[in-house]
């Protein structure tokens, strides 16, 4: 999936920057993230009327994706104005590597300018989100990513974010016995690479995330929380498939858990109601 491809920059109209009082949303008082390639496609079409309407289902806390120099035609200060004006709190932003497609704003194109603009946002964490199949085909690349993860991690660090890696199921099948998702823990400095533990891939990897958290004690401080349905090994809404959320939040002070975000890649309802019903498990939860 190349999530570039669906956030080229935009002309989304010349409405007011500032959202009107009565749209605002009133936050609950529990912490709820949400990562917003859930409702990529509306955001294309109305970028400040999708995010009230997100505010409204109750979440606050935000994951960005598709920055590339702009968010959906928006600098990045006028993007985090509309976010705050609808009282969210932009905790994360995920990026790609531009090993392949040479996009800017990338770990390979821009980076520093990427950090930049993450800091005037004041964004806590940045994390690298996807590595294209040509990526992933060989541990020498691998050992590359790692290098170009540990460098990229120092220039966060300098400007007081926090640099991540979200996992996928492509990480664990072993390459000439060396399992990559180990591979990259192990050779990535800890204060410089946390890592964004996505329970549906691991279930779909067929790894207890639980296993990995005991053995990293402490690197896994954000999930994505998203559900597998039953037979068919798809998106589900969370609560309503197979993975079993209960035991793995019980982990969540081994993992070093501080945010969580819910995320379902693809759904058959239109996506606001798979949000509310997500939404709706866990705040019947004390996660």
């Amino acid at each position: 999936m190349q999530r570039r491809n669906f956030v080229k920059s935009m002309v989304l109209g010349a409405a007011s920057l500032r959202v009107a009082p009565e749209l605002l949303a009133t936050p609950p008082a529990k912490a709820l993230g949400v990562q917003l390639w859930n409702i990529r496609e509306y955001l294309k079409k109305d970028l400040t009327g999708s995010l009230t309407k997100l505010a409204k289902l109750g979440y606050n806390q935000l994951e960005l994706f598709g920055y590339d120099g702009t968010y959906w035609g928006k600098s990045p200060k006028e993007f985090s104005i509309i976010c705050t004006d609808l009282g969210f709190t932009i905790i994360s932003a995920h990026y790609e590597t531009g090993r392949i497609d040479k996009a800017k704003g990338t770990l390979w194109y821009g980076w520093d300018k990427a950090v930049e603009d993450a800091a005037q946002m004041n964004i806590p964490y940045m994390i690298c989100a996807w590595l294209f199949k040509e990526e992933r085909t060989s541990l020498e690349l691998y050992k590359e990513l790692i290098d170009k993860l540990n460098k990229s991690g120092e220039a966060c660090r300098k400007a007081k974010i926090q640099f991540g890696y979200h996992s996928h199921n492509f990480e664990f099948p072993p390459i000439n016995g060396v399992v990559p998702y180990d591979l990259i823990l192990q050779k990535t400095e800890p204060e410089l690479l946390i890592m964004e533990a996505d329970l549906f891939w691991f279930t779909k990897a067929g790894i207890d995330p639980v296993a990995y958290f005991k053995k990293y004690p402490g690197r896994f401080p954000l999930w994505h929380v998203k559900d597998m349905e039953r037979g068919s090994e798809q998106f589900a809404e969370v609560g309503h498939g197979v993975i079993n959320f209960d035991r793995i939040f019980a982990a969540r002070q081994i993992a070093g858990l501080k945010h969580f975000f819910v995320e379902q890649d693809q759904t058959s309802r239109e996506p606001f109601e798979s949000l509310a019903m997500s939404r709706d498990y866990i705040l019947k939860k004390n996660y």
